[in-house]
């Protein structure tokens, strides 16, 4: 059977950088729900019209995958306002004393008196490959697709919600 919009895809992916370096690979074998954007565009058209054993390697820009990296996501705030507790690596939500954006920022660097945030999201700005294999092609009755729960698809093969694609709308800070 070939991959059509409706279809339950499994697949093993494993996504390395630019470098040739592994970042992330599937544990076990992933399975999303074809054209329901639950993976990258540019990973999804080119499984369309596939059929199992299918292997591809896919090179993704920054902007087909998690977006550039936006300066205006890093924030300078006082140390205090994220508790005694906080470390490098720490996520909040919001930048603290600003309204909250939704957005969840990473603690990046700490000093005695002030913390780093980041809004971007971890691998913006960066060229990946993904190496793909589609395992199996199941298609859904139009029941069973009403039924359906979103499928889990890990975060490194997700696409970004879209005020995380940095070039994808203007935004206003």
């Amino acid at each position: 059977m070939k991959i059509a919009a409706g279809c339950l895809v499994t697949l093993d992916v494993k996504m390395y950088d630019a470098q040739g370096n592994l970042l992330e690979a599937s544990e076990s074998p992933l399975v999303y729900l074809h054209g329901a954007s639950d993976i990258f565009p540019a990973v999804e058209q080119a499984l369309d019209g596939k059929e199992p054993g299918f292997t591809t390697s896919l090179y993704l820009q920054p902007h087909q995958a998690f977006g550039e990296d936006d300066p205006t996501l890093l924030h300078i705030v006082d140390r205090r306002l994220l508790g005694p507790a906080v470390t490098v690596g720490m996520r909040v939500e919001g930048v603290p004393g600003q309204p909250n954006d939704g957005r969840i920022y990473t603690v990046t660097e700490l000093t005695d008196d002030v913390a780093v945030l980041d809004g971007n999201h971890p691998l913006a700005g960066r060229a990946l490959r993904f190496d793909v294999t589609v395992r199996a092609v199941e298609a859904l009755t139009p029941e069973e697709l009403e039924q359906a729960q979103a499928p889990l698809v890990p975060d490194f093969l997700r696409p970004a919600a879209a005020h995380d694609l940095h070039d994808a709308h203007p935004r206003q800070h």
